[in-house]
C-alpha cells in the first residue's frame, strides 16, 4: 500500500532517504526492503535508536509505525526539507482515532501526510486483495 501510495503520488523514492519508525515483521522490516530495492537509502529505526529526531529530521520520506499515539511531533521535522510523511499508526488518544504523528501540528510543515484514519489502511487492504487476485491468476 506504501509504494502504491508513492507511486500514484509520483513521489521519487530513488536517492532519496527514507526513515522508517519500527522494525517489525509487518511494516518496518517488509517496507525498508521494498524501498532499498528502489534505491532509496533506507535507516530503520525502533526504541532504542539514539539520535532519533537527527535522523528524522534529515528525512526526505517517513514512515512511521511505531505504535505510540502522537509520538512524532513538529520537533522530529525539518519543515525546510519537504518531507512527506507516512503515518501508519492506528492508535486510540481518548475516544478518537489517531495515528503515531501529531497530525494536526505536523501537517502545516510536511510537504505532504497521510491521514489516519482514512490513509494507508484502507490502501493495505487494496493491496491485500491485489496481490490475492494476482495469485489466483497464476494459479490456473
Amino acid at each position: 500500500g506504501i509504494s502504491d501510495l508513492l507511486a500514484y503520488y509520483q513521489i521519487p523514492v530513488a536517492g532519496k532517504h527514507v526513515v522508517i519508525i519500527g522494525r517489525s515483521m509487518i511494516v518496518g522490516k517488509p517496507i525498508s526492503l521494498l524501498m532499498s530495492a528502489q534505491n532509496a537509502t533506507v535507516s530503520l529505526c525502533h526504541s532504542q535508536t539514539q539520535n532519533l529526531k537527527e535522523l528524522t529530521r534529515n528525512a526526505d520520506i517517513l514512515i512511521v509505525a511505531i505504535g505510540k499515539a502522537k509520538f512524532i511531533t513538529k520537533d522530529y521535522i525539518n519543515p525546510a526539507k519537504h518531507t512527506v510523511i507516512i503515518d501508519v499508526g492506528m492508535n486510540f488518544d481518548g475516544s478518537a482515532r489517531c495515528g503515531d504523528v501529531d497530525f494536526e501540528n505536523v501537517s502545516p510543515i510536511a510537504e505532504a501526510i497521510t491521514p489516519v484514519p482514512g490513509g494507508v489502511g484502507p490502501l493495505t487492504i487494496l493491496s491485500l486483495a491485489k496481490n490475492l487476485i494476482k495469485a489466483c491468476e497464476g494459479i490456473s
